[in-house]
């Protein structure tokens, strides 16, 4: 019997050495890394980068993928994280929030070639960590497909990562949402201002998701 294979999504982050430029570092390294997505059957991938920090996205049905397998060839490239017992290069980011999950990888297959990956970056207050957290649960089961089927939302420490394409793919998912309830706030961007620190404390209005450029895609 055959069984159906899941759609896994990762995002990590990572620290690139002050003294490389990761954008000519990582495209030089492009294509050892898409000999490593084939074998780890990794698909989907783009990098970005904000200053010497790097967001990674992905996906497979391979099972657990490790990052540190497709850039093994780029570990001198990267600082040291610590937190367990071997220091990491990339660290996970958890999913706080997703317009859809896939169910199969018919399901997640593009259908719009012209599409491009984007990213920006937020920075939660850390007393407000739980509250925003809450309400985009509420969101995420109370209107499934409600924008980008693959965007999604990547927390790490108060760091947040958010991952989508253009143009959005918008449609039904083929499941419901876990809420019945109609909690959602109607103005969706006054409840969340008071969740952030700014990019930009000085002036107005303020820049809440800042857009970081992709560096490489494979």
């Amino acid at each position: 019997m055959n069984r159906r294979r899941l759609m896994q999504r990762y995002h990590y982050r990572a620290q690139c050495r002050p003294d490389l430029d990761p954008e000519v570092y990582f495209r030089d390294a492009l294509p050892e890394l898409r000999d490593h997505m084939r074998e780890c059957e990794a698909s989907n991938l783009s990098l970005f980068r904000s200053g010497a920090g790097l967001f990674l996205y992905y996906e497979s049905t391979a099972g657990h993928v490790d990052p540190h397998a497709l850039f093994r060839h780029c570990e001198e490239a990267l600082e040291a994280w610590p937190g367990e017992d071997v220091p990491r290069r990339w660290v996970p980011m958890m999913d706080i929030f997703h317009y859809q999950t896939p169910v199969s990888e018919e399901h997640w297959l593009r259908k719009n070639a012209s599409a491009l990956p984007y990213a920006r970056i937020a920075r939660l207050k850390p007393e407000q960590v739980s509250s925003y957290v809450y309400y985009h649960y509420q969101y995420q089961e109370e209107k499934p497909g409600d924008g980008d089927k693959y965007g999604i939302i990547a927390l790490h420490e108060n760091l947040m990562f958010f991952y989508s394409e253009a143009p959005a793919t918008l449609e039904q998912p083929p499941y419901q949402g876990k809420l019945s309830t109609a909690g959602t706030p109607n103005d969706w961007s006054a409840a969340m201002l008071p969740h952030f620190v700014p990019w930009n404390a000085e002036t107005e209005p303020p820049l809440i998701w800042q857009s970081i450029p992709m560096i490489i895609r494979a």
